[in-house]
């Protein structure tokens, strides 16, 4: 057995019994290696001698994506600076980025864990699998890459950017599963589609993630390309993809809980709620060395259930994400933040604070417009001025955000003002 395949279908008794070992560990790891979580669990009045099982995890206190972003860069690693092996980033909501840090046993735990996912998924090692993730920082391509490989499927490293030859190796390679975010495989079910190569592939499944998808896109994709396609989950703070994935029966996402703990709480009481109640979910990381994190909040809205499936894993699954209790955006596949727009565009003085971000989908790829105030004394009418302005803005904007964006230039007093909270986004992508 290329990986622990018997862990989906332990006893719920059985699995408890690992996730309390293997939390008592980890608080006593943190806590001797993390100068942070000392502090924290110090203010808290509770130490490792206070955790003996899974149950008592209550006891202790969160972490947030701003405790990261504090401790920037390496605060929170545990592991020594010679024992991190890779790092990975992501978008922070001021321009610092969320720097993550892995052992080699974290690459290990974490490429079993894709490959737990794409066995969900029915790909196997006779596959031929193109992996079209963004390659670098973000997570997503060398986290499926490395599942693949150790899945035993022959892995092509497409990354993203060239659908063509994506399409022209699809076909010749013969690629029976493909692994990217389920917008730009309906952009590329439209490619193939257009190019009348639709009955040329060999493709039979695919494990979409890194952005929320609906029922009725997944439909759309099955029934473009003749295949399956399975909702992958993870996020850069717990490990990347694979913390999660759903399987043939669709009922919900069977959580890796043996490395991460999964809990549902009232993001207001911040007390955990009943299985089938939606909340926000926190994940404490059970076996991670390099930067472990406690009862992290990630602010995903979902439920969960520890039923066992139809299709025999006993392992708890979350319920499909309704959407997050901040005011965090996904585009493309990167997670953007309002704040980041307003904190790039203080140091632009040809402009005011007012902005509007704009998110919409179109030809199945999300697009971004962000809508710029210009000050009184800046507007003009003349074409080679607005030009410029406008390219400034957008370099701005590209540096802050990591993606593109169209910069629609605003005359004073033209956006909408608001008394209370300033309404910065309209979303008008359909994911319910």
């Amino acid at each position: 057995m290329i990986y622990n395949e018997a862990r989906e279908c332990m006893k719920r008794e059985d699995m408890t019994a690992l996730q309390s070992e293997r939390l008592v560990k980890l608080v006593r790891y943190v806590y001797d290696n993390v100068e942070f979580y000392r502090r924290r669990m110090d203010e808290a009045g509770v130490s490792p001698a206070d955790i003996h099982d899974i149950r008592d995890i209550v006891k202790l206190p969160y972490t947030t994506k701003n405790d990261l972003r504090d401790t920037y860069p390496f605060g929170l690693f545990a592991a020594k600076r010679e024992d991190i092996v890779r790092i990975h980033a992501s978008s922070g909501t001021t321009g610092k980025a969320t720097v993550v840090g892995y052992t080699k046993g974290d690459i290990e735990t974490w490429s079993e864990c894709v490959a737990r996912c794409l066995s969900m998924a029915g790909i196997t090692k006779n596959d031929i699998i193109q992996v079209a993730y963004g390659y670098g920082l973000f997570t997503g391509g060398l986290g499926a890459h490395y599942g693949a490989e150790h899945l035993g499927a022959m892995t092509v490293p497409m990354g993203t950017g060239n659908s063509k030859k994506l399409i022209t190796m699809m076909v010749d390679f013969g690629a029976t599963a493909i692994a990217c975010t389920p917008s730009y495989l309906l952009h590329l079910s439209e490619v193939l589609r257009d190019e009348g190569l639709l009955d040329k592939i060999k493709l039979r499944t695919a494990v979409c993630g890194a952005e929320p998808w609906t029922e009725k896109m997944r439909n759309e994709i099955e029934a473009r390309l003749g295949i399956t396609a399975h909702d992958i989950y993870g996020l850069s703070e717990i490990t990347g993809p694979g913390v999660a994935c759903d399987c043939a029966e669709h009922a919900g996402l069977h959580v890796c809980e043996d490395h991460f703990y999964p809990e549902i709480i009232d993001p207001k009481t911040l007390m955990p709620v009943r299985d089938g109640e939606v909340g926000e979910l926190v994940f404490t990381t059970l076996t991670k060395e390099g930067i472990p994190l406690i009862r992290y909040r990630t602010k995903d809205l979902t439920s969960i259930t520890h039923e066992p499936c139809a299709c025999g894993r006993t392992s708890a699954r979350i319920s499909r994400f309704c959407g997050r209790s901040d005011d965090m955006l996904i585009i493309r596949g990167v997670n953007v933040f309002p704040s980041q727009v307003e904190a790039a565009l203080v140091d632009v003085q040809e402009v005011t604070p007012h902005y509007m971000m704009i998110v919409d989908r179109v030809n199945n790829l999300d697009t971004l417009e962000i809508q710029v105030e210009v000050e009184a004394g800046y507007y003009t009418d003349e074409v080679r001025g607005i030009e410029k302005l406008t390219k400034k803005i957008a370099t701005v904007i590209q540096q802050a955000l990591g993606i593109n964006a169209k910069i629609k230039l605003m005359g004073p007093n033209t956006l909408p003002r608001s008394e209370g909270k300033a309404v910065h986004v309209i979303d008008n992508r359909k994911l319910v």
